[in-house]
């Protein structure tokens, strides 16, 4: 099934890509993917609802990944049994920004820049630097409410697009680099208080967060590569070139339903600028018929209760990333399970765009969605049931 997008959308995830405005493009530009009576249409029973902590914005900046990735080890200090702080997504980005500015200069600029990550890239940022409440270190200046990094962002580019024309580097290159971060966001403190405590950010995410990061795996499904192996996931937001197992497309969903019943969350990128997904009605899901298939009437019902979904083969799946129809788009965070009126399942999703949806930041995704459309997760290994595990050959 080769879904078309709209030029606007296509501008709209470049931008995404590579400018602080990306959010606030890809929310605008699903605007019109609402339908006034939604809610009243669907009827959800909960299965499983996992502990999460609450529902955070990310402003005017390509951050979720930071956001979503933090929000799962909150989730990971809930099952482990500890009391949940909410992490700095804020912290995580910043020295996310200089890890990526180091590989740009290495790679002689021939490297993706702008807010995008991956949800491995909070775990690579928790090994090296640690992290710290998000209270402790905001990114705000005094009067701002919301993050906004469209000038920093701006800023940052330029810097490593100069950088980089130097024919023999300056030894100091990366101290301007933080030192305009710091402008722009604050320095990070070396030390501060935590409940009474005084913590550094190493200390505060080896005593307080206390999870491993080698525990967790990256998980991907493409035919183009062979099943149960790892492979590198080649887009722009990959910039670490971090591998990902291969696993089949239905696989994708055994993995959450797992992980889910046991009581671990996943972390979820994917694509979200379909007509099908819906931010405000909080729902998504792939219309037996694509849209531009549909009839006026069928496009204004769209999300007005379930509707007959397509099946989704490993070759549809493929193709709609090589032809640009998946992107990479969005992370978000997968906490529960539930059924609507006619027992079809669906994920409980939260987001970090606040609460301005019908459903106060969480939607409701169906597993039909979740194998067509996902880019990668990031789970627990021991999440994985055994017999994957061996097949992944993850010890």
């Amino acid at each position: 099934m080769n879904w078309s997008k709209s030029l606007y959308l296509a501008a709209a995830l470049f931008t995404a890509s590579f400018h602080a405005q990306a959010q606030d493009n890809l929310i605008n530009s699903l605007k019109a993917n609402v339908s006034d009576n939604s809610k009243e249409g669907f009827k959800f029973t909960e299965v499983i609802n996992l502990g999460n902590t609450s529902i955070k914005d990310q402003g005017s900046s390509g951050t979720c990944w930071a956001y979503s990735g933090n929000s799962f080890l909150e989730s990971e200090m809930i099952r482990m049994g500890k009391q949940p702080v909410d992490i700095s997504p804020i912290f995580t980005a910043r020295n996310t920004y200089l890890e990526k500015a180091v590989t740009y200069v290495r790679l002689h600029g021939d490297q993706a820049q702008g807010d995008g990550g991956q949800l491995h890239d909070v775990l690579t940022i928790f090994r090296k630097y640690g992290a710290v409440p998000k209270d402790v270190y905001t990114g705000l200046k005094p009067g701002q409410t919301r993050n906004n990094f469209s000038e920093m962002g701006s800023l940052l580019q330029g810097m490593n697009e100069t950088i980089v024309k130097n024919k023999k580097l300056s030894p100091t290159w990366k101290t301007a680099f933080a030192a305009a971060m710091d402008a722009y966001l604050g320095q990070v403190p070396e030390s501060f208080t935590y409940e009474g405590k005084t913590y550094t950010p190493r200390t505060f995410a080896d005593q307080v967060i206390g999870i491993n990061p080698d525990d967790y795996v990256g998980i991907s499904s493409f035919d183009a590569y062979p099943y149960h192996k790892p492979f590198v996931l080649l887009i722009p937001d990959n910039w670490s070139f971090e591998s990902f197992q291969n696993v089949e497309i239905n696989e994708l969903t055994d993995i959450i339903d797992e992980a889910l019943k046991n009581g671990y969350t996943v972390a979820w990128a994917t694509d979200v600028s379909e007509k099908n997904f819906s931010w405000k009605n909080g729902v998504a899901f792939v219309p037996e018929k694509p849209f531009e298939q549909l009839t006026k009437e069928e496009q204004d019902n769209l999300f007005n209760g379930p509707k007959p979904e397509a099946n989704i083969t490993p070759q549809q799946r493929q193709e709609a990333f090589d032809d640009y129809s998946t992107t990479d788009d969005h992370g978000m965070h997968i906490v529960g399970l539930v059924k609507d009126q006619n027992g079809k399942e669906y994920y409980i999703v939260k987001n970090s765009w606040g609460e301005s949806n019908d459903y106060k930041g969480y939607m409701y995704a169906t597993k039909e969605y979740v194998r067509y459309k996902t880019i990668s997760l990031l789970v627990h290994k021991n999440a994985l049931k055994p017999a994957l595990k061996n097949k992944l050959n993850i010890k």
